[in-house]
């Protein structure tokens, strides 16, 4: 299907009538869109029967001031185009709506916390490429009647109401948010009545990305032994298997409550617990006394226990790496980008909520005691396990997913290693951006939207 980008202006109401929209005579043309006869206007969930007058010398599109507060678009987005002939529908877009956690309309300028940034971003991203883009929470979620309330940008934040988007992108954060009967509802409902099309539609937990995977026989190289924690029994099977085991929160994420356990020379063991101030250290004189301790914990939280893996360090401090993997804008799994994670000093995870640092791949394993071959082939193999795990997550878990933060390692061989997939990546603000440049993984989504939407 072919697009032209058009610019919208806004008309005042005495000037334009509501049923009638002005459209550069060039755009008309290219899509041989009949002038002087009714057609569908369409943007989102907002249908109108209009009238097409076409002129000379524009490549824009006017629209009623009426019109324009119905469909919450601001004076000069610049969007795409279409037209259907069979349905005779003039279809503008794509339109992009982003459901995050919380806002803050007391903040103008921060309305959304510490993702604004990336908000901004999307905005000016949207604009040079030829979309729309809003920003709603949940509380902005109403009975769908075909609208909503949402955040628009139009020189400074400003809420209004909306037509349901073509796609939706689940930034939720939590969980909680995440299975409301509200929130749940309205993505089935839109779905069914717009044909919206939302990604990253759940959170994935730990033990289900390991079963689910475990059942591709070309992951299990990559897939350290790990199985959900019920019974003493499976505590001591794995640590008189491995020197190191690791229990980790099924729902966790930041690195926190993560417990590295150690068998010690005297038979005894020795946890290391992450917590607010570092590790928390602790000795167990046997593993029956070391399940004791946690059976408390485990009446709340629900635990992983996986093999522990010999990684390569730097200077002592544990190093990882974390892929972005994201659709693209042929609607297959592409890699992003693939950063090094260093742990923090008093750290065994990298996270950098904990202290960690970045680094790019090539200068993280130059400083390791690996092989000239294996630092050689190291980012190669990080990227061939990243797209492999990711269209495994695809085919053996029921859900649509656009973007998967992946967590990587290397052994001291050269060996990758699965460590954890994350399906709500970060959009902190700890990025420097600038007008004229839009980060490769901001593209990527706006790319993936726009192929979702049919434009």
């Amino acid at each position: 299907m072919s697009t032209k980008k058009v610019t919208i202006q806004v008309t005042g109401s005495g000037i334009l009538q509501d049923d009638v929209i002005m459209l550069g005579e060039g755009v008309l043309k290219a899509l041989k869109i009949p002038s002087g006869r009714p057609l569908q206007l369409q943007f989102g969930s907002y249908r109108r029967e209009v009238t097409v007058i076409p002129v000379p010398r524009y490549d824009g599109l006017r629209l009623n001031q009426t019109v324009a507060s119905k469909t919450g678009l601001v004076p000069r987005s610049v969007l795409r185009v279409s037209y259907r002939a069979s349905s005779h529908t003039l279809r503008l877009g794509p339109y992009i709506s982003v459901m995050v956690s919380q806002d803050y309309p007391d903040q103008p300028d921060r309305p959304f916390g510490s993702i604004t940034m990336f908000c901004q971003e999307l905005v000016h991203a949207c604009r040079k490429q030829g979309a729309y883009v809003s920003f709603f929470t949940p509380e902005d979620i109403g009975a769908v009647t075909g609208y909503m309330k949402g955040w628009v940008y139009d020189e400074g934040w400003k809420k209004t109401v909306l037509p349901i988007a073509d796609v939706v992108n689940n930034r939720l954060t939590s969980r909680k948010l995440e299975n409301k009967p509200s929130v749940q509802h309205f993505m089935k409902e839109v779905k069914s009545l717009y044909g919206t099309h939302t990604f990253n539609e759940k959170f994935l937990d730990k033990n289900e990305v390991f079963d689910a995977l475990k059942s591709i026989p070309t992951l299990k190289r990559v897939l350290p032994e790990s199985h959900l924690l019920k019974a003493s029994s499976m505590l001591k099977t794995m640590c008189q298997r491995y020197p190191v085991i690791f229990l980790k929160p099924v729902r966790g994420s930041l690195g926190k409550g993560i417990i590295r356990v150690s068998r010690q020379t005297d038979g005894s063991y020795l946890t290391l617990a992450t917590s607010v101030g570092g590790t928390r250290k602790q000795t167990y004189a046997s593993l029956d006394k070391l399940y004791a301790s946690m059976s408390g914990k485990m009446k709340t939280t629900r635990y992983q226990i996986q093999q522990g893996l010999t990684l390569i360090d730097n200077s002592g401090r544990p190093v990882d790496f974390r892929a972005l993997v994201q659709k693209n804008k042929t609607g297959k799994w592409s890699v992003t980008s693939i950063v090094a994670r260093i742990a923090g000093g008093s750290h065994y995870v990298s996270n950098l909520a904990r202290g960690g640092s970045l680094s790019t791949v090539k200068e993280a394993v130059s400083k390791t005691q690996l092989s000239s071959g294996a630092k050689a082939s190291a980012y190669a193999g990080l990227h061939t396990a990243a797209l492999d795990i990711a269209k495994g997550i695809e085919s053996a878990i029921p859900a649509h997913f656009g973007e998967l933060g992946i967590d990587l390692a290397l052994d001291t061989n050269g060996r990758v290693w699965l460590l954890e997939v994350n399906s709500k990546p970060s959009k902190n603000d700890n990025t420097p951006l600038s007008e004229s440049k839009i980060r490769p993984s901001v593209k990527a989504m706006l790319e993936y939207s726009t192929y979702l939407a049919g434009f």
